[in-house]
């Protein structure tokens, strides 16, 4: 397994020197806001070859952006999930794949959580590396001496391309049959491995969020030892970042960018000084009513993810038992950032008129696959009102609440 970095050996102060400095959930934002234009200048190239550019990940890993979740102990920032969802927000206002893949490859720190300090120093050597892959156990752990032969084919591997490791949930077999917890229910792990040891097929020909690279990938007869696989809610590391749901905190950051750009760029519109529809659309009411209305919902729909998060990071932060409002209310606010940002770049885009249809003459074509594509996400779905309504009325939390 490699252990070697692009970024090491460079001096702190050098702007390229993701690992060599010490960074801040602060410093990480900033880096990320000089390097906002960048991102734009790739995001044509990644929508049309259907993954990042290395040239932008190796810039977007010198910014920190994938060490977010690193623990301070280590020199990670450790952020909160609140500064979390902010970063994505600014990565995806630039460009919504772009935001993904951050989003995605950013649980680095929090897989390291649930493996033994000197095995994730082991896996994770650098702070800068990045994770991808399906959580869904739909692979088969086959129980063998010293660990599991893994099998499987898994979908939706964002940011697979450019991934150091590889993630993927499995169903623990034993004899050739699934093994039950105490509850009898099927037992499941994921595992960690490094990325040449998959095969990625090039699957990904979407609607939206095309950069991705949201490929299927395979493991045939791949031995992971115990020691590199763990179930997630077991963490060796305790604290709000290591909780089941964490790794679902900060996506309502890429909806969220994704609809503060379209409205960004609506007023753009509105300060056009060389046509006459920048003056026409500052006078009218109904551009006007409209712009305010998506601007409100908006702002409303943030504010919800936040102060959801908010109370539930410090409830787990004390060791307090989350109650079930603490449970439900952060998928809730998730699920309708999501469903707002829809709502308000399709709202945005009818108001343009026929000048939206064009690519490369307005993002909000490309926004609007984007958010729509994001929306097909599980934790978009309507099963997470229908199990955050159950949690409300009292049901157990089986699982987590996505």
């Amino acid at each position: 397994m490699s252990t070697e970095s692009p970024t090491v050996g460079r001096a702190a102060d050098d702007p390229g020197a993701g690992t060599a400095a010490v960074l801040t959930g602060a410093d990480i934002l900033a880096r990320v806001r000089g390097a906002s234009a960048r991102v734009r200048q790739f995001a044509e190239q990644a929508e049309q070859q259907r993954h990042l550019p290395r040239d932008l990940v190796e810039e977007l890993r010198a910014c920190g952006v994938f060490r977010a979740t690193m623990p301070a102990d280590r020199g990670g920032p450790e952020m909160t999930s609140m500064e979390q969802v902010a970063l994505v927000e600014e990565v995806s206002g630039a460009d919504a794949s772009t935001g993904w893949c951050v989003m995605i490859g950013m649980d680095s720190g929090i897989y390291a959580g649930h493996l033994p300090p000197d095995v994730a120093r082991r896996m994770y050597p650098e702070l800068d590396m990045i994770t991808a892959g399906q959580v869904a156990s739909v692979g088969c752990a086959h129980e063998v001496d010293g660990g599991f032969r893994i099998e499987g084919r898994w979908a939706f591997g964002s940011g697979c391309t450019h991934a150091d490791r590889i993630t993927g949930g499995c169903v623990v077999h034993r004899d050739g049959h699934p093994v039950l917890d105490e509850r009898g229910r099927p037992r499941t792990i994921m595992f960690l491995t490094e990325a040449d040891d998959v095969t990625f097929e090039d699957t990904w020909h979407s609607t939206g969020l095309a950069g991705t690279g949201s490929r299927h990938y395979t493991a045939e007869n791949l031995f992971v030892p115990y020691e590199h696989t763990f179930r997630l809610g077991a963490p060796h590391r305790r604290g709000p970042l290591y909780h089941p749901d964490a790794l679902l905190r900060k996506m309502s950051g890429v909806p969220l960018g994704i609809a503060r750009a379209a409205l960004d760029h609506v007023y753009g519109l509105g300060q056009e000084q060389s046509s006459r529809r920048g003056s026409a659309w500052r006078r009218s009411s109904r551009i006007r009513s409209t712009v305010a209305d998506c601007e409100m919902r908006l702002a409303a729909a943030r504010a919800g993810v936040y102060v959801s998060l908010e109370r539930q990071w410090e409830q787990l932060a004390a060791e307090v038992p989350l109650t079930p409002r603490d449970q439900a209310l952060p998928a809730l606010a998730r699920h309708h950032a999501f469903h707002t940002a829809r709502q308000v770049v399709q709202t945005l885009y009818d108001l343009v008129g026929g000048e939206a249809v064009y690519r490369g003459r307005t993002p909000l074509e490309r926004q609007l696959r984007d958010v729509i594509t994001a929306c097909q996400h599980i934790a978009a779905q309507h099963r997470v009102l229908e199990k955050a309504g159950g949690i409300l009325f009292g049901d157990p939390v089986e699982d987590v609440l996505v």
